[in-house]
């Protein structure tokens, strides 16, 4: 088993930690700091603002009579064992394939974290323009972009080997 740790993506879970872990800190001093709903400006751009998320992505399904909080729990263990088997079949070479997986796995689990202890996820960050605000997220949201966004750039710089051998 731990050879599986060393030459595999599972090398690269502590990153998955340390995603979780700050975003469970940060949420907790929103928790522990704001009202509900009460926003704080950082800058002209950008507030804190403690908001609570009972959907998915931009509040998708927030509305949905509660049935969404355990069809996304259970989306989110999915994709957190089928990360875990990704993470399990990649080689000791790659590098930027498992930390991409890492940081939508942290996410996905901060994310899970939330739904199962307080049946909501907990959000905080406010981009805003004049009137317009983006939808607010969190750390563990943002870990889900930075994984995914790190994952297209690897697809661009690792093409499949399979798809090269074809073209030839």
């Amino acid at each position: 088993m731990l050879k599986a740790f060393k030459e595999t993506g599972l090398r690269w879970l502590w990153v998955a930690a340390i995603a979780f872990g700050i975003d469970q800190i940060t949420k907790f001093m929103v928790l522990d700091g704001m009202e509900l709903y009460q926003s704080i400006q950082i800058m002209p751009f950008f507030n804190l603002t403690h908001v609570h998320n009972y959907g998915a992505a931009f509040s998708f399904l927030s509305d949905a009579g509660g049935w969404q909080r355990w069809f996304f729990t259970l989306i989110a263990v999915s994709v957190s064992g089928l990360i875990l088997w990704w993470l399990r079949q990649t080689s000791k070479e790659q590098v930027l394939l498992p930390i991409a997986f890492s940081l939508i796995l942290g996410g996905a689990i901060g994310n899970l974290f939330d739904r199962l202890v307080h049946g909501y996820v907990i959000d905080f960050l406010d981009f805003y323009y004049q009137n317009y605000h983006w939808p607010a997220f969190n750390i563990a949201d943002s870990a889900i972009f930075l994984g995914a966004a790190i994952l297209i750039l690897d697809a661009f710089k690792n093409p499949d080997p399979i798809d090269e051998e074809d073209d030839k």
